[in-house]
């Protein structure tokens, strides 16, 4: 196939995609120019250098799929079944789910965590590159671990996200690791020759230490904020002992590394806690510092899309420290949504909790979702309130 008829076939394959049931704009998109250039980088040098044995069934491996783009990209182009996927959003999964069934090839990947299932005999693997370099080096160690030697990757970005650092990371993992040329702001880099990693131990989960904390926190390459107390959250801690009433039932939504479950258990003793995101690293990351703090008896965790885990009018306290991004993009739309979905989980009288970055003036929003609205604490560059969902 020629590099025209790839990016015809793709183009016409990206304009069919959506991000249902993931957050949606008018300015965001399934797809950008990086998911077409690793394809086509890839369906060309394969081309120019086939391997001895065609690429068959379990041979391709996904990694950081968005809305299936790569996935369903990738069966398109290389005309192969058995495609391993892993993405950490849950959000994520179920758009390559919708997307795959509308255009019958659901029955072509699997999904699996960042894992020896994943990546065992893999001999093409693609990568849309994640932001973090914890994240980047995770990924890189997994696929120079289990993939079979011959592997190659191919890892894209948009250029203003990359840095040479990125580079630096796969050399570690890869003998040979060369950056191609940019095409519509985006470029790939290619990694082949794994190195045969010194130790079979993983260096994650990475574990961090606060003075502000009395537990350690743990975190995998992709959980947001990496092993320590973020800025935001560290705010709202100071808080916590402001509560009108002595919460049975707490969420923490969004969880991250877990320093709100955590702290909001051993605050409150007597309380059950459900934490909850929809990234697989925060999840485990989560399960993690509860059972290093003590209160893992305490702390059920669930990866689910916002309080879909939640009963309604089940939550007395919900403490929410909500991002402000959808991937790359920074969107405050993300938080809104958030936001939107905390009083049909909250009991009545029960409280939202909240700490943003005071630019983006959440107030109204809150108060108009949720119910009567007090500011506990506000600094240079956050505020936390707390909200009361009336009888």
């Amino acid at each position: 196939m020629s590099p025209h008829d790839t990016d015809d076939r793709l183009e016409a394959l990206f304009a069919q995609l959506t991000r249902e049931p993931d957050f949606d704009a008018p300015e965001l998109q399934a797809f950008d120019a990086a998911d077409q250039l690793i394809l086509r980088t890839a369906a060309d040098d394969l081309a120019d250098h086939p391997f001895e044995v065609p690429l068959g069934v379990d041979d391709v491996v996904v990694i950081g799929d968005r809305h299936g783009a790569l996935t369903l990209g990738a069966a398109t182009v290389f005309g192969v079944a058995g495609i391993r996927t892993h993405q950490d959003p849950l959000l994520g999964e179920r758009a390559l789910a919708q997307n795959a069934r509308r255009m019958q090839l659901a029955g072509r990947y699997t999904n699996h965590g960042l894992d020896a299932a994943a990546l065992t005999g893999a001999r093409v693997v693609l990568v849309q590159l994640p932001r973090g370099l914890d994240a980047l080096a995770e990924v890189s160690r997994a696929i120079a671990r289990w993939a079979d030697p011959e592997v190659r990757v191919f890892a894209g970005g948009r250029v203003k996200h990359m840095t040479r650092a990125m580079n630096d990371v796969l050399a570690r993992d890869f003998a040979e690791v060369s950056a191609g040329l940019g095409w519509r702001k985006s470029r790939v880099l290619r990694a082949a020759g794994p190195r045969v990693p010194a130790t079979t131990e993983s260096a994650f989960p990475r574990w961090g230490a606060d003075p502000d904390l009395d537990f350690s926190l743990a975190a995998f390459g992709a959980t947001f904020g990496g092993p320590v107390l973020d800025h935001g959250s560290r705010l709202l801690l100071t808080t916590l002992a402001d509560t009108q009433r002595q919460p049975a039932t707490i969420v923490d939504l969004g969880c991250g590394n877990g320093v709100l479950a955590v702290s909001a258990a051993r605050r409150f003793p007597e309380a059950r806690v459900l934490a909850t995101d929809q990234s697989t690293a925060a999840v485990a990351a989560t399960r993690l510092t509860a059972q290093a703090a003590g209160v893992a008896d305490r702390i059920a965790v669930e990866r689910s899309d916002a309080l879909e885990a939640v009963p309604d009018a089940w939550a007395d306290l919900i403490v929410l420290n909500p991002p402000f991004h959808t991937g790359a993009t920074v969107h405050a739309g993300v938080g809104h949504r958030l936001i939107r979905a905390c009083r049909r989980a909250l009991a009545p009288g029960g409280e939202l909790r909240l700490v943003f970055n005071s630019h983006l003036g959440y107030r109204p929003l809150v108060e108009r979702e949720v119910g009567p609205t007090r500011q506990l604490a506000r600094n240079a560059v956050f505020t936390v309130l707390s909200a009361t969902r009336e009888s």
